[in-house]
């Protein structure tokens, strides 16, 4: 609170030993202001968030050896009202394909990405979309789903419909991912990020069955989970 001056966040894990391989997000509190975070590493800076910066790119990631955290205040006349927060997650690397800092994260999954996914993912359902919503604001969508098989959550995203119908529940993507409404059945994986899920890899659940079936056959699927 009253930011001035500036400090250094260094960020470590509580596992032991510690992964080689780890990404650090961070993503601005909704109401921060007066101070810029900087990433810094032996005395350079690289800027994370400028102060104000609420637009739709605010989470930002990058690897855990590249440095740690630089907060510097902003100057102000004022600084009585001005609090300077924001969360942070740090996840093994494997996750880092479900982040929505990539260069195309639009693009359909692989047949390979998508093994990877329903073995690695904090949630997999089986299901279809019942209407989509977009918050441009925000440059963001949210699916809503009803789901008839839940394979895996982590968190309680997907709750029992109404009359023991399913599940239902939401999941976020970029609104320029173009999401629509349509028929048919989907495999849905994702992640969550800083409490909310993220949509992952999303093939239609005819295209899993067929690609997991041809990776059994050949002994190469990562784990396993019912097709029927």
């Amino acid at each position: 609170m009253y930011p001035t001056g500036a400090l250094i966040v260094n960020v470590r894990p509580n596992t032991f030993p510690p992964s080689r391989h780890l990404t650090l997000c961070i993503k601005p509190l909704k109401d921060s202001s007066g101070a810029n975070i900087y990433l810094e590493k032996t005395g350079e800076l690289k800027l994370l968030v400028r102060d104000g910066d609420r637009g739709p790119g605010q989470v930002r990631c990058f690897g855990f050896e590249q440095g740690g955290l630089f907060v510097e205040a902003a100057p102000q006349q004022d600084i009585s009202r001005r609090t300077t927060g924001f969360q942070y997650e740090l996840t093994s690397r494997h996750a880092e394909s479900d982040l929505h800092t990539l260069s195309a994260p639009c693009r359909p999954c692989s047949d390979a990405e998508v093994l990877l996914a329903v073995c690695t993912s904090d949630f997999v359902v089986r299901g279809s979309i019942q209407n989509v919503t977009h918050a441009p604001e925000q440059q963001e969508s949210a699916i809503h789903l009803r789901v008839s098989r839940l394979y895996r959550q982590k968190s309680r995203v997907f709750r029992p419909g109404p009359e023991g119908g399913g599940w239902r529940g939401r999941v976020a993507t970029l609104l320029e991912c173009g999401v629509r409404p349509g028929r048919g059945e989907f495999l849905f994986t994702g992640h969550m990020h800083f409490g909310e899920a993220r949509l992952g890899c999303a093939p239609r659940f005819k295209d899993f069955r067929r690609m997991y079936r041809d990776a059994e056959q050949r002994g190469l699927n990562p784990c396993e989970m019912g097709t029927d």
